[in-house]
């Protein structure tokens, strides 16, 4: 009797094994991420809008990692360069591979953004947010990110219509909440790409970015719009 629980005990105990493995994503497969990005004021005072739809795929198309849809209350004040941001998130989170379920989150998050330019052709950014997230029904959980933009005008000094220009950034997510074995990194992104400017309004990229967490590795191609709306 002892010996057939325990065989049964670690067969499930493989099946869990196998399973959790099926379940981790294929690193040397390249993913997806197509996205939407608009902007817009608010009459011609310091208050706007900003949004973004992002359809993220762990193949090129197919096989759903996230569907995330995001907006936000925008404040620029005219004395200082910078845009501060309320916002909120919902992310469906699917599983790798032929699952069809999907993990719903619910996020809020503030934000500040700081431009600045560098010489004559280097535009830079950097980005600090804090998010509130509630994932399905755990509690809440919070999340720092920090990010560093660069796009660099090719074929015009300035950053105007008609430029092609290279992106680059580099965001780093630090876990609000960790328990002592925990490690306080979450994930970096590394991106890299070609942009055009097509007038003030609107503009196009497209790159690679590399996600790393604690327990893999991806390649994530990127196809972004720009638009002021």
């Amino acid at each position: 009797m002892i010996k057939n629980n325990l065989r049964s005990l670690l067969f499930v105990f493989g099946l869990l094994m196998n399973l959790s493995i099926l379940a981790q994503p294929n690193q040397d497969q390249l993913g997806a991420w197509y996205m939407y990005f608009w902007n817009t004021t608010i009459g011609q005072g310091p208050w706007g809008l900003q949004g973004d739809v992002q359809h993220r795929n762990w193949n090129i198309v197919g096989d759903l990692e996230q569907l995330m849809l995001r907006g936000g209350l925008t404040y620029s004040p005219k004395e200082y360069k910078t845009k501060w941001t309320l916002g909120y998130a919902n992310i469906q989170t699917g599983d790798f591979g032929t699952s069809t379920s999907r993990i719903n989150e619910h996020r809020i998050y503030q934000e500040l953004l700081y431009p600045a330019r560098i010489g004559k052709r280097l535009y830079t950014a950097h980005r600090f947010r804090y998010e509130q997230r509630w994932v399905e029904q755990n509690e809440m959980l919070t999340r720092y990110r920090i990010m560093v933009f660069l796009n660099i005008p090719i074929n015009n000094p300035e950053f105007e219509a008609k430029t092609f220009y290279v992106a680059l950034y580099n965001e780093l997510f630090l876990k609000g909440q960790r328990s002592v074995e925990d490690h306080i990194f979450d994930i970096n992104r590394l991106y890299t790409g070609v942009g055009y400017k097509i007038n003030d309004r609107a503009k196009v990229q497209l790159g690679t970015m590399l996600q790393r967490k604690t327990a893999w590795e991806k390649n994530q191609l990127q196809f972004s719009f720009h638009h002021k709306i």
